[in-house]
């Protein structure tokens, strides 16, 4: 890729289907597919780009609302899929996806950097229910991305790649108040709470906090529940954690939470303080 900005668009952030576009106004790179091959087309469609430009589909785990599009994307498209190999194997028993890969599968071993036209990217564990759950380090140009969604439990390696990175897409699922007094059956609210379910508003405002750095300029808020939680109360959440430490929204750091089936504007990363276009 040539050496130009650097530009990410949620598609779709939450249980109804989870799609993320990085890369350039030339190319780039999905990071899930969870919504139609339809949609991808028409929303790239919007950003003067298509299939064609696609790279590559980066998986996070198997869930239906985070692969559905990966088969038709893969086989009719001819766009690898990357994963690995427990999430392709989860990919190949999902109902969800109706058009099984073959030919377009390709593997990755977790926490082993590796290189795709121009992009940097890296994988660390993440704590969740699925076959296998990853989330994603990408460096392009002196810019670092990381997407964790769907986490559980917060890591180690997790903190270390917030403290490293200058964009950051990471789970604020549920405000623990409203699942805990909601109308969710009990089993479903434990599955949620434990060290492999969602992270809360709560647990996201702690981490984010602790781990603050000068070169974060851009958090996004993703997977937002729509039972549990609103945009307005991850982002009060989130950015009253970080005043409290002295951090000024937006001038230190720009804080936006996703919609959860809207797609949302085209941010450019790496001009500061954020351009949305």
């Amino acid at each position: 890729m040539a050496a130009v900005n650097l530009i990410f668009r949620s598609f779709g952030s939450g249980s109804s289907g989870n799609c993320y576009y990085l890369g350039t106004k030339y190319s780039g790179v999905l990071i899930d597919a969870g919504v139609s091959a339809r949609m991808i087309q028409k929303l790239l469609k919007e950003m003067d780009l298509d299939l064609r430009n696609i790279m590559a589909v980066l998986v996070t785990h198997d869930h239906a609302d985070h692969i559905r599009a990966v088969g038709t994307l893969g086989e009719k498209f001819h766009i690898p899929i990357y994963a690995t190999h427990e999430i392709h194997d989860g990919i190949d028993r999902n109902y969800g996806v109706h058009e099984k890969l073959k030919n377009f599968r390709r593997f990755f071993e977790k926490e082993t950097e590796w290189d795709l036209n121009g992009m940097t990217i890296n994988t660390f564990t993440v704590s969740h229910d699925a076959t296998d759950c990853v989330g994603y380090v990408i460096d392009y140009c002196g810019q670092r991305f990381m997407i964790a969604t769907d986490c559980g439990m917060p890591s180690e390696k997790m903190e270390e790649y917030i403290r490293t990175a200058n964009h950051i897409v990471i789970e604020a699922n549920h405000d623990e108040h409203l699942l805990l007094n909601g109308l969710y059956p009990t089993y479903l609210k434990e599955r949620i709470l434990s060290p492999t379910g969602h992270q809360s508003n709560e647990t996201c405002a702690d981490l984010l906090q602790r781990n603050y750095h000068e070169g974060l300029h851009n958090i996004f808020l993703c997977h937002l529940s729509h039972e549990n939680n609103t945009p307005e109360i991850a982002y009060y959440t989130i950015t009253e954690a970080l005043k409290k430490k002295g951090i000024r929204i937006p001038e230190d750091v720009f804080v936006k939470s996703l919609a959860r089936t809207e797609p949302s504007k085209t941010f450019i990363l790496d001009d500061y303080p954020n351009v949305e276009i």
